[in-house]
């Protein structure tokens, strides 16, 4: 079934990398992945070895640090969509210096 898709994909080439880490908590060590391709809205990474993930971890590729949430799962490889950020009032108020 073809599904149309809100961005276009690319797979890294170029100067890019197509390593990333994953980063699942601070006090844990980072985990090595290889991006497949990449999207402004997410991203399809390879893990290897298989491991079991939690459900929402951060993405370090190409300099940036993406909030992932897994999609679905194939085997190693694992579908990945970015985290909008989401401010509640209280951030909002003291980015304009009001609090």
């Amino acid at each position: 079934m073809h599904q149309d898709r809100r961005f276009s994909r690319v797979k890294p080439s170029g100067n890019l990398s197509g390593s990333a880490k994953i980063i699942v908590d601070p006090k844990s060590p980072v985990i090595g992945c290889n991006v497949l391709d990449y999207s402004a809205g997410g991203a399809c990474i390879e893990v290897v070895p298989r491991m079991a993930l939690p459900g929402r971890f951060e993405l370090l590729y190409a300099g940036s640090k993406k909030k992932c949430r897994v999609v679905w799962v194939n085997g190693a490889r694992l579908g990945v969509s970015f985290a909008e950020i989401v401010y509640d009032d209280v951030t909002k108020l003291e980015l304009d210096g009001e609090v």
